[in-house]
């Protein structure tokens, strides 16, 4: 299969740049897959499709603000005096650096996105307000590791001068409000660097609604990482990978899920944690869904509308067809449904 095969028009217009005041206000598109067809609804009419002895899996990662602005520090010496120089600081040249994920027991050291990247070499430093961070090493596909010069609690300091990481498409900057918003109701873990987004559209009471319907609720988490923004970079879907990402599964939730008769998972994260823990893998995984694959696990699917050619949107061909799939997307920018992070959602049933 070609990543062509996986392309849709989407007019700029109808990718959401802000989230509703309501989180249950949503449209929702339920697609009845074994029928070939999908109907309109809200929603807030989610309870009505679970039922007892279904589980809802949710994926508690919470976000962390993985996005910093900072500027180049350069540092030379004026003479004062004789022998008595002085250091100055000259900050310049504006940086972005995206967290990824902390590779190292302290939290201090952090494979990370920096742009401009090509002119950041080794050994140069970032300052970020109070905090300063210096690029330690190169990697592949733009990667940096970046190592903060920091003596108190990082998390605190990462808290105090980091942004919230909008996805690029939402084409503004980030507000104090997108704290809240942008993370679910039931987030606990911190370690994404973008929110599952399909659990955003829950409420403490519409959860309450799914445990009145009968359905259990069973918690994975898995960290949302680098593969949710890098394309794929290959042209032949067999012959991509995508980047490991940090899961797990409690075993009071597995025993939850394996005793249900459906599961029903929000989003494809849950999905991805769902299907690896089926397949044995334990403590990170790379696996990568695409039409073929056999679904172990999974009985129905919550999810947002993914962009084109990208391994979420092959994911959710894989679990109901690709020509449904795209028919229903299409049907979807008609109809006025609203795309991506902040936008509306389908269940597939």
């Amino acid at each position: 299969m070609h990543v062509s095969e996986f392309d849709y028009h989407l007019p700029e217009l109808s990718i959401a740049q802000e989230p509703l005041a309501d989180r249950a206000a949503s449209r929702m598109l339920v697609l009845h897959r074994r029928e070939g067809r999908w109907e309109d609804r809200a929603f807030c009419e989610f309870p009505q499709f679970v039922q007892p002895g279904d589980c809802l899996v949710l994926n508690d990662s919470r976000v962390f603000p993985a996005r910093l602005l900072g500027h180049r520090v350069g540092v030379h010496s004026l003479p004062v005096g004789k022998n008595n120089p002085k250091r100055r600081e000259n900050l310049s040249g504006e940086v972005e650096v995206f967290l990824l994920r902390p590779i190292s027991a302290d939290a201090k050291t952090w494979t990370a996105l920096v742009r401009p990247g090509r002119k950041m070499r080794t050994g140069e430093r970032i300052r970020f307000g109070d905090l300063e961070a210096e690029i330690a090493a190169r990697g592949e596909f733009g990667e940096r590791t970046v190592r903060f010069l920091h003596q108190g609690d990082i998390h605190e300091a990462l808290n105090a001068v980091g942004h919230v990481p909008l996805p690029p498409y939402i084409k503004r900057p980030d507000r104090p409000e997108d704290r809240a918003r942008y993370q679910t109701v039931f987030a606990r873990e911190p370690g994404s660097v973008a929110a599952p987004t399909a659990g955003l559209h829950f409420t403490p009471q519409i959860l309450d609604a799914c445990r009145a319907a009968g359905a259990e609720i069973a918690y994975v988490t898995l960290h949302v990482g680098l593969g949710t923004f890098q394309p794929l970079h290959t042209d032949v879907v067999e012959q991509a990978t995508l980047h490991a990402e940090a899961f797990a599964i409690a075993a009071e939730d597995m025993a939850k899920m394996r005793a249900a008769r459906r599961r029903v998972c929000v989003g494809t994260t849950s999905v991805r944690s769902l299907e690896s823990s089926w397949l044995g893998r334990r403590d990170e995984t790379d696996l990568f869904i695409y039409p073929g694959f056999a679904f172990q696990a999974t009985g129905a699917l919550l999810t947002n509308f993914h962009l084109p050619r990208s391994s979420l949107l092959m994911l959710v061909c894989a679990f109901a067809g690709r020509e449904l799939i795209l028919a229903a997307y299409q049907h979807a920018v008609e109809a006025g449904y609203r795309f991506y992070s902040y936008g509306d959602c389908m269940l597939i049933v």
